[in-house]
């Protein structure tokens, strides 16, 4: 039996469910609440001064970090680019320009130890052809025709199996002394121009040269004028050097304004006396021996040209006091002896060159 009223059988559900709760006691307001100071929207001075230097310094380092950055650009464009209107150098094409120098200086040395002894210290011409002048370099001998001359020798420039010039290049067969840089350096040296001025220095320590007696730095210009032009009638300068001179011994050439008569080259005067004087001239070691020779004025004589330089061709080129030719030999490979002819020539002093090796020079004096 159950004694609790309302609760039991035969009571009504409805009067027993949901069961009666106590009234909740809501907690006090100022248990959750910030204090009225934190509600407020307004800061102090002190607190609003503070906010507002901080602002201000965020504001400088934003600047000062923009024109670093712009300085940065512009310290980049001049030194990496190069500035406009050429106010400087892009550093990659300064970097070229100095390692070109560099090149040539080096090609100086392997040029002076290598190459002298035959073309000439200045390119002149000796034991093989001039390389210094301005119609040869102009675009005969341009960097792909020296690499081949230097790789096959001088069988490529002429066709001759038994050409004087080796191969020089150790890719070449049989291999030569020189490896790619140092042809590299040659050919930079063979195609230098002469606006600029180069530094000798020491093969093995690479440090300046100086003058023994003078103490200044030892310097050399190139070869190759830029601005050179080749005239409009000009033909170009024939893949074979010696054709050069078998074309103009050939065709013959003129006597010179004021001199006895025309006279082709190589061949007899008519007005030549027979059994006249012999003026002697001999070529040997790529030179003139015969320096000074005379002869009478008003009569014919009689020039034997002894070539004593095996295999090298010579001739001799009379020329008056204007330059204008008056005989010329034909131009032959020694060792050989040939005879000529001479006209009469007036009195005076002449110059005799070989053609083919411009520092051949000699003196004929006609008295």
């Amino acid at each position: 039996m159950n004694d609790t009223p309302g609760i039991g059988p035969g009571s009504d559900p409805g009067t027993n469910l949901p069961a009666t709760r106590p009234p909740a006691v809501p907690a006090p307001v100022e248990r959750f609440s910030a204090s009225p100071s934190i509600h407020s929207t307004d800061f102090p001075p002190e607190r609003a001064a503070q906010i507002v230097r901080q602002s201000s310094n965020a504001r400088w380092v934003g600047f000062l970090a923009v024109v670093v950055v712009i300085l940065f650009v512009a310290i980049y464009w001049f030194y990496e680019l190069g500035a406009p209107l050429g106010l400087s150098t892009a550093r990659q094409a300064a970097e070229v320009s100095a390692q070109q120098v560099t090149l040539v200086e080096q090609g100086y040395n392997v040029f002076q130890a290598n190459c002298a002894r035959c073309h000439g210290a200045q390119g002149q011409g000796g034991i093989g052809p001039t390389l210094n002048r301005q119609d040869k370099l102009f675009q005969h001998l341009n960097a792909n025709y020296l690499r081949n001359v230097l790789t096959v020798g001088g069988r490529y420039v002429c066709g001759n199996a038994n050409s004087v010039m080796p191969v020089w290049s150790n890719q070449g067969n049989p291999p030569g002394p020189l490896n790619y840089r140092q042809i590299n350096e040659l050919i930079a040296f063979l195609r230098a121009t002469n606006e600029q001025a180069y530094t000798v220095r020491d093969p093995e320590l690479g440090t300046p040269e100086k003058d023994p007696i003078t103490g200044k730095v030892k310097t050399f210009t190139g070869w190759r004028d830029p601005k050179y032009q080749p005239a409009p009638d000009a033909t170009p300068y024939p893949a074979c050097w010696t054709d050069e001179f078998t074309t103009a011994s050939a065709s013959g050439s003129p006597a010179a304004s004021g001199s006895a008569g025309p006279a082709a080259s190589g061949s007899a005067a008519p007005s030549a006396a027979a059994g006249g004087s012999t003026v002697s001239i001999v070529a040997q070691g790529v030179a003139f021996t015969t320096t000074a020779v005379s002869a009478t004025a008003g009569a014919g004589f009689t020039l034997s040209f002894d070539n004593e330089d095996a295999g090298t061709p010579h001739n001799v080129d009379i020329k008056d006091a204007s330059g204008g030719e008056v005989f010329k030999t034909d131009i032959f490979p020694g060792v050989a002896t040939k005879t000529y002819q001479i006209p009469p020539l007036t009195a005076g002093s002449y110059t005799f060159v070989c053609d083919v090796h411009a520092n051949m020079t000699g003196t004929l004096t006609v008295k």
